[in-house]
């Protein structure tokens, strides 16, 4: 069996946790090692202010409370996204609103945007699927006319860049995601993206669960109380310290899943117009750091049809986002603006094949053979 994914260590990562532990003295959070990766993010990506968060989710929820998201505030939002993106914005009252898609990049309508607007809106929040970047010159665009935030939802595009910046540092604030199944990982894990220098201390507090605990520390105040909300944003240290060590050869595996990324589709093509499947969206004026590599069938039967077939046959192929807008809570708490088509239809007929570091290129040929049997076979 190939796994859909398969969590990694390339390097110093054990060592880097025992050195927290017996070096350092230091489990908690916001030791050498968080401060080691928040630099590291920082110099890379080109960005003002970097916290570690335990996950993406918590950065998006902090990019909420940053923005002041209150109870009837709107949110411009892809429908095709994972929950968190709305979650983030629903904890404080928000109302997400979901736009579609574009059918080449699967990524948020930069078309739709404005016609969504309202004397209610407060921010959007382009997710950037598959590591592809969104048309963030239109969107920011959009919104400085409107005098919107912008939200970058990049949990899935460490080192994809747009126009040379780096995906998570163009629009007001960026969230960035280490789960074990994103590119360079820490099992559970996340960063805020801070590029607005008013936003620089307040994400302190919260980041600190609405205490000045940093201001303490550095000696720039002599009491250390509660004076915001907040909550416990931080990653532990141990978290931070494989983490560090992922950072450190992060060239090496983005090369590596680019090579795979690139040799999917080299051995694909040929049977694109054969089947009539589609391959992920190639941006050649952008980097994208190669993070799903994905099919879209003919049809949902299709999808579910090859789905099976390549389970059976020793592949673990998935699909991915039921439409948020569509799922319970999706309609409980956000609403939807016009006509989604894209989203529904092909989210309804996207699969998403295996790509993970440890991965080979015969095992890519072996995938493929096996899609190009289900089509050669007659379905």
């Amino acid at each position: 069996m190939i796994p859909f994914n398969k969590p990694f260590i390339v390097g110093k990562e054990l060592s880097n946790i025992s050195r927290a532990v017996k070096e350092y003295h230091n489990l908690s959070g916001d030791g050498i090692f968080t401060r080691h990766c928040q630099i590291w993010l920082e110099k890379r990506l080109v960005c003002q202010k970097v916290l570690l968060t335990h996950s993406c989710t918590a950065a998006l929820e902090m990019a909420a409370l940053l923005c002041n998201i209150q109870p009837g505030d709107e949110v411009i939002m892809p429908s095709f996204t994972f929950v968190s993106t709305a979650n983030a914005f629903v904890l404080r009252g928000g109302i997400p609103v979901f736009i579609d898609i574009r059918p080449d990049t699967l990524n948020i309508d930069e078309n739709k945007i404005e016609e969504a607007i309202t004397t209610r809106t407060k921010a959007i929040v382009p997710v950037h699927y598959a590591g592809i970047p969104c048309a963030m010159e239109r969107i920011c665009e959009i919104a400085d006319y409107y005098k919107l935030s912008i939200i970058e939802d990049a949990a899935q595009a460490l080192l994809s860049t747009f126009n040379g910046n780096a995906l998570g540092t163009i629009g007001d604030l960026g969230a960035i995601s280490f789960h074990e199944t994103k590119n360079i990982i820490s099992g559970e894990g996340g960063a805020l993206l801070i590029n607005r220098e008013r936003f620089f201390e307040r994400a302190n507090v919260i980041w600190e669960k609405g205490t000045n605990r940093k201001k303490f520390y550095n000696g720039k105040t002599d009491k250390y109380t509660w004076i915001d909300i907040g909550s416990s944003y931080l990653p532990s240290e141990m978290i931070a310290a494989f983490l560090s060590a992922q950072l450190d050869i992060a060239d090496k595996i983005i090369d590596k899943r680019l090579r795979l990324f690139n040799h999917y589709y080299t051995l694909l093509e040929p049977i694109v117009c054969k089947a009539g499947i589609k391959l992920p969206w190639i941006d050649k004026e952008n980097i994208c750091n190669g993070h799903i590599f994905y099919i879209i069938t003919n049809s949902h039967r299709e999808r579910d049809d090859l789905l099976k077939f390549l389970n059976q046959k020793g592949v673990n192929a998935v699909f991915h986002y039921i439409p948020l807008h569509s799922s319970p809570a999706g309609m409980k708490y956000g609403r939807k603006n016009g006509n989604l088509f894209y989203t529904d239809n092909l989210s309804s007929r996207l699969i998403r094949l295996p790509l993970f570091y440890e991965m080979t290129e015969s095992d890519v040929r072996f995938v493929v053979d096996k899609i190009t049997d289900f089509y050669e076979t007659g379905k």
